[in-house]
């Protein structure tokens, strides 16, 4: 495998590289799928906030017991989850378990065009989702996609979200293709970072990962064969 941006990171988990697995088959039925991208999402996900959040000090507080303590919280303050639909909601709820407070979560929806493998915005719910909105983006947004293929939905997502405002993005997928997870990173490498389960080496002719995970929104929720 050739090397990847300095800021991708794919998880050494061996948890991981075991779940991985186990979503990869074709037998592995939809309760199953929700369930492995909930877990693998989880471990992802903790690895990846600790290098991007930071502990600070809250208000006071007493024990059951009446002794006083300092709270912690987490920075930056303002977050969001970014799934792109469909199949980014399988990893919102891994996030949000993560966080120690609710967050918003901003849906934006993209399809890859048939013949050309293009993306296409057709959702977006970023609040004044306009150019010089600055004010009200959040400083973190947290992109969720289980799979990055040619990297163009995700980097549309990118172009999306800097024209929002945000000053960071945490781009969280499952697994990967080399080539589409470094055009990823390399949309904007001063202010995003990939964290990755796993990296597949090609891409079919359609745009599908090699060995891949097969359609993920269509497992998740049974449109297989549509």
């Amino acid at each position: 495998m050739a090397a990847l941006p300095s800021n991708v990171h794919v998880s050494r988990h061996p948890c991981l590289q075991a779940k991985i697995s186990q979503l990869r088959s074709h037998t592995t039925n939809a309760r199953d799928v929700k369930t492995l991208i909930h877990e693998i999402s989880l471990i992802v996900a903790c690895e990846a906030l600790a290098t991007v959040t930071s502990a600070a000090e809250g208000p006071k507080d007493q024990t059951p017991i009446g002794f006083e303590y300092t709270t912690t919280t987490i920075e930056p303050g303002t977050m969001c989850i970014v799934p792109i639909l469909r199949s980014g909601l399988g990893m919102v709820e891994a996030v949000q378990t993560m966080l120690p407070f609710p967050v918003p979560v901003h849906h934006l929806g993209m399809y890859r065009e048939p013949s050309l493998l293009t993306p296409v915005e057709y959702y977006n719910n970023l609040p004044h989702h306009v150019p010089n909105a600055a004010a009200d983006a959040a400083s973190l947004a947290i992109v969720v996609d289980p799979v990055v293929a040619t990297g163009g939905t995700c980097t549309a997502a990118i172009q999306t979200l800097r024209e929002w405002g945000v000053k960071r993005i945490l781009v969280l997928a499952v697994v990967g293709a080399e080539d589409g997870v470094t055009r990823t990173a390399q949309e904007w490498p001063e202010g995003t970072d990939l964290w990755l389960a796993a990296v597949d080496k090609e891409l079919t002719p359609k745009g599908m990962l090699k060995p891949g995970l097969g359609d993920v929104g269509d497992r998740l929720f049974l449109t297989i064969g549509k």
